[in-house]
């Protein structure tokens, strides 16, 4: 696999400073086989030991935590900096077929879950290759999170951040939405767990009701296959590196019980439940419009524990 990386400054070519610690963003390019991922790299101003590679959650999020359906939150960015004023590098990237790296999308029928475990292992052995740091963290968020765990394990990444991950596999995340919908009929549900039972198997499901097509077209079936493969619990459970486990305590999307979830099948990870913050970092209550209001401001500051705790573990790595 052929990989090149190549760094220019941003357009800007200005040093950003926050709390008086300056640092520089570089544009990165990376190349993965025939396709070209594209990312950003937060470099200290004083040379860094630790670097940090950022993973986006599900869907078309990119490296900032933005979307084009909407999404504008910059969580991945503002988290990034934050680190960056504390002397931390990072490198944060978009998804292949997301942003700028929209050209190496593959069809839905061909996208595997396996492809972006390759991806970000391709940008850890491109650090790892610079020889620059000591220490390489991988932080995934949302789906990110299972993502991250993989390609840690592959790459003796220095240790793991959990961000707001789910400790369940998608079948039963995506079934136990289903059933707390009361407008879904039991056979809603049931027809529902036969296609999911068959998909776990490695088999496709042929007969599928209208009502159904969007969970199990035809298209996305394989890439269902190749995700439900993986459970979380047991994912992070065979990593042999150190674990922080990061989840709010108002988001919407992942619960406390996934994390909880996580530290059981990890007794030693540490575990931080952030009063408060919800599925973008963001200081946030359970009122649910309130709280996806905030998926629109991207102004907003990130919850004032969040920094202290990622950094306290990162220093703490050996």
């Amino acid at each position: 696999m052929r990989r090149t990386l190549i760094l220019f400054l941003c357009l800007s070519g200005v040093q950003l400073t926050i709390a008086q610690t300056p640092f520089v963003s570089h544009e990165t390019e990376l190349a993965v086989g025939n396709d070209v991922l594209y990312g950003t790299f937060l470099e200290p101003e004083k040379a860094a030991s630790t670097i940090v590679l950022f993973i986006a959650g599900s869907g078309p999020t990119d490296r900032d935590g933005n979307s084009a359906a909407g999404l504008k939150t910059d969580c991945t960015k503002k988290l990034a900096e934050a680190l960056a004023a504390k002397g931390i590098a990072s490198v944060r990237y978009d998804k292949r077929g997301v942003a700028k790296s929209n050209k190496a999308a593959k069809s839905e029928a061909a996208l595997r879950f396996e492809d972006y475990v390759k991806d970000a292992v391709s940008w850890i052995q491109w650090i790892q290759a610079e020889k620059k740091f000591k220490k390489i963290i991988v932080a995934g968020h949302s789906e990110g999170s299972l993502i991250g765990m993989l390609a840690a394990k592959e790459t003796n990444a220095s240790a793991f951040i959990s961000l707001a991950g789910t400790g369940r596999a998608a079948d039963v995340v995506i079934m136990d939405q289903l059933s707390k919908n009361p407008n879904n009929p039991e056979k809603v549900k049931q027809e529902a767990a036969q296609g999911f039972a068959s998909l776990k198997q490695g088999k496709t499901v042929d007969q599928i009701p209208p009502y159904l097509m969007s969970l199990f077209r035809p298209s996305v079936q394989p890439y269902m296959i190749s995700w439900l493969k993986y459970d979380p619990a047991k994912e992070i459970a065979a990593l042999k590196i150190p674990v922080l486990i990061v989840q709010g305590t108002t988001d919407l999307q992942v619960s406390v019980t996934d994390a909880q979830l996580l530290k059981q099948a990890r007794p030693d990870a540490q575990l931080k439940l952030i009063d408060g913050m919800n599925h973008i970092f963001c200081d946030a209550t359970p009122d649910v419009a309130a709280n996806m209001a905030t998926y629109t401001k991207p102004e907003l500051p990130l919850h004032k524990e969040l920094v202290p705790v990622v950094n306290d573990f990162i220093s703490k790595v050996k």
